[in-house]
Parts: structure tokens; sequence; C-alpha cells
């Protein structure tokens, strides 16, 4: 049994305490509110600027592998910029408008990777004129991690799945957890600033592969690591299916903040809503998580009742640590 499948087994009460009391040793007593303007935040607590941080896609709404999970509507939420010319021109109205920074995304290859290669100059240049650049990567080889690494990119993204059963059939790739694992190593080794996310309940709604993600982000290494939960979409096979019970999103929280003591741990933003979301995000932070990406306005009363500063930051989850 893996230390990951060890610490998930134990009570929730000592499981909660230790990972509690890793966050107050390890971490300053903050809890940071990643509130970007991809999508409106206006509470009791804060209210964000539209388009201060901007996703794009860089296929628009095209992806060759038409996941499960998905099947392109991720996409539909992005600015389209399929080409470098429309990603600079898109980037000159974003600046006009106050921009500071953009995800930059898209639909995957039959490869698995985002086709970033032909956009690496124009991505330098977005950086030449002063935007911060979080790049989602999908799998990559060396020449891409070094082209990234020579356009200064702030910071790239990748999702790390731990079940070969769930790359086969819900991102129908005939992939392994260990061509994952090489993605990030290869990022890591370019001396890039990396965000693993493990997507739970990626498996069609059930829990398949997330400890061994966790275990492949404990053994690698990561600047920040990110938990995002499985959202059913309409119009998708995974429309309509209950997902994870929160506590045990409760419980793969508190088993990443003792396996990755040091990292800065979020709650990405993909969740589902309504209670269970609520819950999930109460869970996360008892946990030890540092940051939540648009934490309900109970989870910011939460944080303050244990004594935790709120910093609300308008910009991706992965950078508020940076």
């Amino acid at each position: 049994m893996s230390e990951a499948e060890t610490l998930y087994r134990q009570p929730w009460p000592e499981l909660q305490a230790a990972a509690w009391e890793i966050r107050q040793r390890r971490h300053s007593p903050e809890l940071v509110c990643a509130v970007p303007g991809i999508k409106r935040y206006d509470t009791i607590h804060y209210r964000n600027t539209p388009d201060r941080f901007v996703a794009v896609s860089l296929t628009g709404r095209q992806c060759a592998l038409q996941c499960e999970h998905c099947r392109g509507r991720l996409l539909a939420g992005m600015r389209p910029a399929p080409t470098p010319h429309a990603l600079l021109a898109l980037a000159d109205r974003l600046l006009e408008q106050g921009c500071e920074g953009l995800l930059i995304s898209g639909g995957a290859t039959e490869d698995g990777c985002v086709p970033l290669k032909q956009h690496l100059s124009a991505i330098a240049r977005l950086k030449e004129r002063g935007l911060r650049v979080v790049v989602h990567t999908g799998l990559v080889d060396r020449e891409t991690a070094d082209g990234l690494r020579a356009a200064g990119v702030d910071q790239v993204l990748v999702d790390i799945v731990g079940d070969a059963n769930t790359i086969r059939e819900v991102l129908h790739l005939e992939r392994s957890p260990a061509d994952y694992a090489a993605t990030l190593a290869l990022l890591r080794d370019a001396g890039l600033r990396v965000a693993p996310h493990v997507v739970i309940g990626l498996h069609f709604g059930q829990q398949r592969g997330e400890l061994r993600a966790l275990e492949i982000v404990r053994q690698v290494g990561a600047d920040v690591l990110v938990l995002v939960v499985l959202r059913p979409l309409p119009g998708t096979p995974m429309e309509g299916l209950s997902g994870v019970p929160p506590a045990e999103i409760g419980r793969l929280v508190a088993v990443a903040r003792l396996l990755n003591a040091d990292i800065p741990l979020t709650l990405g933003c993909a969740r589902p809503g309504g209670r269970a979301k609520l819950e999930m995000e109460r869970l996360a932070v008892l946990a030890g998580a540092n940051a939540i990406a648009y934490p309900d306005p109970a989870t910011v009363d939460l944080a303050q009742e244990l004594g935790l500063r709120l910093r609300f930051f308008e910009g991706c989850c992965t950078l508020a640590s940076g």
C-alpha cells in the first residue's frame, strides 16, 4: 500500500488534524482567494474586475480528442486566438482594457498536446508587453518545454492523471500515468514554474487514480499543486453524474497537504456548484489548503474564524503564491 493510500484510510479527525498542523507549521496564516476576471465575482467581501485576467484558446473551440468530460465545451468560454497574429491582436485589445495577464490553453491534438510551438514567439512578445502569462500545456516534448522557458512564461499548468483506464476511456489517449510523470519532469527540468492539476472524479465521477497522481507530484515535484473537481457539463456523456462526495474530496486535500508539506496547495476553479461546492470548500480549508478560487462568502467567513488572513488575488490561483 502506498503512503497516499495509508493516509487516505486514516479516520478523518486524525487526518484533518495532521494536515492542519502541517499548514500551521509550514505556511503563513493566510487564505488566498483567487478571483480572476475570467468570470464575475461579486460578494460582500470583494468584487473583481472583468478582463483583468483572461483565458485564451489557441484552437478556438476545436479539440481532436473530444474527451468524455468536456467535448470542447470548456473552450467555448475562452477568447479564440488560432494564429500568432490573432493572439497578438487580442492582447493589444485586452491591454487597452486594463488586462494584466492571460491563461493560454486550447484543445488537444490527437497525441494529447496543446499546439503551442507555432505560438512561442508570439507568447514571448506578450511577456515583452508586460503581461503575466500562464500556459496550460497538455503533454509536451523537450522542444516545447525549452521553448516555453525561452519565451519567459510565468508558469505552466499540466493535468496529472494516475489511472491508465481513465486516460484511455475518458481522454481517448493510448498513454499511461508514466507519460504524465515524464511531462511533469520535462517541464521542471526546463526550469519552468510548474503547477500540476489533479482532477478529482475524472473517471465518470468516480475516484480512480487520484492518489497515484498525488504520488507522482510528490515524487517529481511542483511549485504549486492544484486540485480541481469534475463538473459534469451539459451535452457531454457525463451530464447528470453525481460525482465524488465532498467528504472524499476533503480527504484528498488532506492527503495532498501531507504528501507535499511545503508546496502551496489550491482548490482550483473547476468544481460543482450548490451545497456540494460549499462543503468542498469548508473541508479544503480545514484540510490545509492555502488558496481557493472563487470562494463562497461562507468559506471566507470560516477562514476568518480560524484566524487566517484573507488576500484577494485577481489572477490565476496558481500565481497567487508567486
